[in-house]
């Protein structure tokens, strides 16, 4: 057989039997969870590397004249066997995409608060947004809006919170429904503020009896750590104290100044 014909025959065999290699290899990295060790042996790039040595020798031998046959045998050689590697080698597939792993929008490797609660806003590094700087995140500060540079306890206040809008029944401990709108908004910053306890104070105008108000206080700082409760807060987190009309903050004599001191207030705990 002549030079050219087995150069011709070996270079068929060179293309058909690389292109399985490559085609087997792209097949085998579109399998998922298929790892380079599960190929076959013969798939390897290793074993395509020395199939297309031997393949390209031969096609170097049998191309060039006689007095080159050991030059084009390795040059054929070193040539086929590193096309035969790329062909059967694992196609570059990059980097792993980063993970969310508390679905806030920030991808893992640039949070820098990971383990932000659902539905939480945060900022673009992946922290809670604290609109008002006061180190009290927002889905935990009962008094938003603190002017820039004040001191605040845990709850995010300055002092005591005089809780707005909750009020009861006429002569009664009993919360209106406005009232516990007002309660569940307090709740959900609670549960997310675990480490917080809180005091309850109740408060009276001066009309009646002083131990009737103090008494009529105290049920009514119950009533709202009995709706607290109902909405997750842990009793042991809630002490309560009526004081009647022990400390007016407006005078008595007018009715918007007694409906000033009828009052219910959310402080810290300590």
């Amino acid at each position: 057989m002549k030079k050219s014909t087995t150069g011709l025959l070996l270079g068929s065999a060179l293309v058909v039997g690389l292109s399985g290699c490559a085609s087997s290899a792209s097949q085998s990295s579109g399998m998922g969870d298929s790892s380079a060790s599960d190929r076959a042996w013969y798939k390897h790039p290793a074993v395509c590397s020395v199939a297309g040595g031997l393949i390209g020798a031969g096609i170097g031998y049998s191309a060039v004249d006689d007095d080159d046959e050991d030059t084009g045998a390795y040059v054929g050689g070193t040539v086929g066997a590193a096309a035969a590697a790329l062909l059967c080698a694992e196609p570059n597939k990059g980097p792993e995409p980063v993970g969310d792993s508390d679905g806030d929008g920030v991808p893992d490797d640039k949070d820098q608060c990971p383990g932000t609660p659902a539905g939480v806003a945060v900022d673009a590094v992946g922290c809670p947004l604290d609109s008002d700087g006061d180190g009290v995140p927002d889905y935990q500060d009962q008094c938003p809006g603190t002017p820039a540079g004040a001191e605040v306890n845990a709850l995010g206040c300055v002092e005591d919170l005089v809780l707005q809008d909750v009020n009861f029944e006429f002569d009664s401990a009993r919360l209106t429904a406005g009232a516990e709108s007002v309660l569940t908004d307090v709740a959900a910053k609670l549960r997310s503020n675990e480490n917080v306890r809180v005091r309850i104070e109740g408060h009276t105008d001066s009309v009646g009896p002083a131990d009737y108000n103090k008494d009529l206080s105290q049920r009514r700082a119950d009533s709202v750590a009995s709706f607290l409760a109902s909405q997750g807060i842990s009793a042991d987190r809630m002490t309560t104290i009526g004081y009647g009309e022990e400390q007016p903050v407006a005078s008595n004599d007018t009715k918007a100044g007694r409906a000033e001191n009828r009052r219910v207030e959310l402080g810290e705990w300590e």
